[in-house]
């Protein structure tokens, strides 16, 4: 690499928040005293999440499950917030992309993808994500997306937009499934069946149009319909990206 654009990328590296600096320039994997890694963190940490929720993880608990000292994480992973950094690159990583023909398809592909993603890891959803993040995974979920979109008339800030646009309603579409997912069926404690109880014993003609979408038995159906649900909607929104081209 040539000196000044050495010195340019040193100076970026140093610039960047905790985390994103050991994404983008990582350092040897060189096991310290014991075998302990920064990836065996890493994924102690996740297996947590994924059983128990965000809230479960700690430096404390994930140290205790890798029968380390709480201290000798911090040789690996200087900070919780780093942590999350590192968990949400590992887990954000998409598959590579299936042929596709055409755009729409490509598009379809890569929000489905997406949410399996998220589906498997639902903790995902309550990261925060200010500022925006730019792990490695997280721009190749990028490049995934404005892929499919090379071949359009889009200008690229239009082309932003629209995978901006899919990319919420995925997470949107994921966290109705992880919040309303079918619980006790108990009113009391479980609030899809709170929900579904006032839908049909309390709304009455004061809401008429709402009135027609329950005794047309839209809330009866306990099958799961999430990837129907899900599709639906998506359709809609290429439907409106085809639109936007004809135009």
């Amino acid at each position: 690499m040539p000196y000044t654009l050495c010195i340019t990328y040193t100076r970026s590296m140093q610039a960047l928040p905790p985390g994103l600096d050991r994404l983008w320039a990582p350092e040897p994997g060189k096991p310290r005293r014991g075998g302990l890694t920064a990836g065996k963190v890493v994924a102690a940490a996740i297996e947590l999440a994924d059983a128990e929720g965000l809230d479960a993880v700690s430096m404390a608990r994930v140290a205790n499950a890798l029968g380390f000292t709480t201290m000798s994480l911090y040789r690996h992973v200087r900070s919780k917030d780093e942590l999350l950094v590192l968990m949400m690159d590992r887990v954000m990583a998409l598959p590579p992309a299936e042929p596709y023909d055409g755009w729409r398809a490509g598009l379809e592909g890569w929000a489905w993808d997406i949410l399996r993603l998220v589906r498997a890891h639902p903790w995902v959803l309550y990261v925060r994500i200010s500022p925006p993040p730019a792990t490695p995974a997280s721009v190749t979920l990028m490049e995934r997306g404005l892929a499919p979109l090379a071949g359009t008339p889009l200008a690229e800030d239009e082309k932003a937009q629209l995978i901006l646009t899919i990319n919420g309603y995925v997470f949107w579409q994921a966290r109705l499934e992880a919040e309303l997912a079918p619980g006790s069926g108990d009113p009391a404690t479980d609030p899809l069946a709170a929900y579904v109880t006032v839908m049909h014993t309390l709304v009455d003609d004061r809401w008429p149009a709402v009135k027609r979408v329950v005794d047309a038995g839209v809330f009866d159906d306990a099958e799961d319909t999430r990837d129907a649900d899900f599709a639906f909607g998506l359709e809609r929104i290429l439907d409106g990206v085809e639109a936007m081209l004809r135009r």
